[in-house]
């Protein structure tokens, strides 16, 4: 998996977003802000977690955020850990650093931290390490169907 399909998701579902793709990495929130020229909170990262006895979820986050590990285990009722880059390739299709929650290989509950709607626009990856797509906080929820929650510091 990896832009391919991403673009393909996008088209299946007449969905208007176009796929950026750089010459450089955007494989973290710091390059991925340098190469769209963007703050880092812009950003949505994706993060995989493994939940015990609730299986693996994925959390998208504004880029200058960091997971507050007691607003998550209250949220998720368990200690969440990141999957390994082996795990994530796996479940997602997309390779670490180019995660995003579009095209999965695995279905996936997907979850939005509130911190996303600071922004009138966000940036998540789209299936490698050097692409992006831009979208607005609403978009990425009615695309991916994924729930709001506030786990983030």
């Amino acid at each position: 998996m990896g832009v391919k399909e991403v673009k393909e998701f996008f088209q299946e579902r007449n969905l208007d977003f176009q796929v950026q793709e750089f010459t450089e990495s955007t494989a973290t929130v710091e390059l991925a802000a340098r190469a769209l020229g963007v703050e880092p909170g812009m950003i949505a990262k994706t993060m995989s977690f493994k939940v015990k006895d609730n299986g693996s979820l994925l959390l998208i986050a504004a880029g200058d955020k960091r997971v507050d590990n007691r607003k998550f285990k209250d949220t998720f009722k368990g200690k969440g850990s990141m999957l390994s880059p082996d795990e994530v390739s796996e479940l997602t299709g997309h390779p670490v650093g180019g995660v995003c929650p579009f095209a999965l290989k695995h279905k996936l509950p997907v979850y939005l931290d509130v911190s996303l709607q600071a922004y009138q626009y966000i940036y998540p990856a789209a299936g490698s390490p050097n692409s992006a797509v831009k979208m607005t906080p609403a978009d990425l929820e009615q695309v991916t169907g994924g729930s709001w929650v506030d786990v983030c510091k």
